[in-house]
């Protein structure tokens, strides 16, 4: 299990005949094994779990896995002198299959349990329901596919019985039997399903909680990703909303500003409406802003200047997409706008050890202090860059906003090294870690 290929071939409901084969040869690997070690120590005879790993193989994989690894596992005690493990073990492997085949979903089989007492009270319960409409019907067919696996590996273990008696000889060419001793009576053959009831379902429900515990992290890994791509979403309508007010408070005054401010309108759009990824580079996060400050100095001409303080090593660092142009935005529309004589925005990065530091202030209006404790909870712009920027990296991230009225407003962002391989995996190794 500790191998990426091996968890998706055995933890997958539905396999190609080349994941059979595969998962086959794993199963041949791990159980063929335990019979060569008892065969090779001649002491520790519980360690064979061939004919188990034969009816797992069936169950999991079908016939094809089934019977490979029936067929293979047999191989040491083949060698040995015990001809007839083969045949025993390729019937355990298609009685594994044939459990395959009786699953009802194939859920069912991540769930077989041998407590047989327990699947016949369940069975036996709802069959015996006087209001029929309130019989369940999936704990039906669960219940019934338990009774029905437990069965037929006891029809296995009572193979192997019948073959130790019918081909035991002075050479012993049947197959490894663990009682060898006198008494063989029926306790002993119960017992003797028993242990093989719990050697085939152990390894199923261990499996079946990592599975779930994958299938969790799945589902976390997708929520993630839809919350950032709606949080994503609404930043773009908002950007566009704004953006079509200032052109059209140009269109009537200046139709030659007004077409410019669409042209540029228009890249920006063609950027966003390619881009998909929830992390881009800084160089390309600058960019945008480049075009995006066009558009608003068109607007407000020569009271609008910005400044740029860029350290030439954060340019390839990795940021979440659209993290910028909220905040610039905000500056100019709350800070700016209202300025007689307008202002200045300022857009500086550099790096501290690992950590990327991004600033963006301006030196508007300013916020007054009874909004200030409540920015991040109020608009869409603040809020929803620090709410991906907590979506992203939990408690790994840091945003501040300082402001005093009349003396503008410094917004600083800072974030942890992201690996390059993040952007490829993107939400995936977020909800990992």
């Amino acid at each position: 299990m500790r191998f990426a290929r091996i968890q998706k071939i055995l933890l997958r409901d539905e396999r190609t005949v080349s994941d059979r084969l595969q998962l086959a040869f794993v199963f041949s690997v791990l159980f063929g094994a335990s019979a060569e070690v008892r065969i090779l120590s001649h002491q520790y005879r519980a360690i064979d779990l061939a004919m188990e790993g034969a009816l797992i193989a069936g169950m999991l994989g079908g016939y094809v896995s089934g019977l490979v690894t029936g067929l293979c596992v047999a191989l040491p005690d083949m060698f040995d002198g015990k001809y007839m493990s083969m045949p025993l073990f390729a019937a355990a492997g298609i009685l594994g299959a044939l459990m395959h085949d009786l699953a009802p979903e194939r859920e069912d089989i991540w769930y077989f349990s041998p407590f047989v007492d327990l699947n016949l009270y369940r069975l036996l319960r709802q069959i015996l329901r006087l209001n029929r409409t309130a019989i369940q019907r999936r704990v039906v067919e669960r219940a019934a596919f338990n009774v029905a696996c437990n069965a037929i590996v006891v029809v296995a273990e009572l193979l192997r019985w019948g073959i130790h008696f019918l081909f035991h000889d002075e050479h012993n060419h049947g197959t490894f039997f663990l009682f060898d001793g006198p008494r063989q009576g029926p306790w002993v053959f119960a017992a003797s399903a028993a242990t093989t009831l719990f050697a085939v379902s152990l390894p199923l429900r261990i499996w079946s909680s990592f599975r779930a515990e994958k299938q969790l992290e799945a589902q976390r890994a997708r929520l993630t990703e839809a919350r950032l791509a709606a949080l994503t979403n609404q930043i773009n309508p908002h950007f566009l909303f704004n953006t079509l007010n200032s052109v059209s408070t140009l269109i009537r005054i200046d139709p030659d500003r007004a077409r410019s401010m669409i042209y540029k309108l228009s890249k920006i759009m063609r950027r966003l409406l390619r881009k998909t990824e929830n992390f881009s580079l800084l160089r390309e996060e600058i960019s945008f802003i480049d075009d995006y400050m066009a558009i608003e100095m068109v607007r407000f001409g020569d009271k609008l200047r910005f400044y740029k303080e860029i350290d030439d090593n954060t340019l390839d660092r990795l940021v979440p997409s659209m993290i910028l142009q909220p905040i610039v935005e905000n500056s100019i529309k709350h800070g700016l706008a209202n300025k007689v004589d307008g202002g200045m925005v300022r857009l500086r990065t550099w790096l501290e050890g690992t950590r990327l530091h991004i600033s963006i202030e301006d030196d508007g209006v300013g916020i007054q202090e009874s909004k200030l404790g409540t920015l991040f909870e109020q608009g869409i712009g603040v809020s929803n860059v620090n709410e991906r920027l907590r979506v992203l990296f939990g408690p790994g991230y840091r945003m501040l906003i300082d402001s005093k009225p009349g003396g503008g407003t410094q917004t600083i962002i800072e974030i942890p090294e992201l690996e390059n391989h993040i952007a490829d995996t993107e939400t995936e190794t977020l909800a990992q870690k």
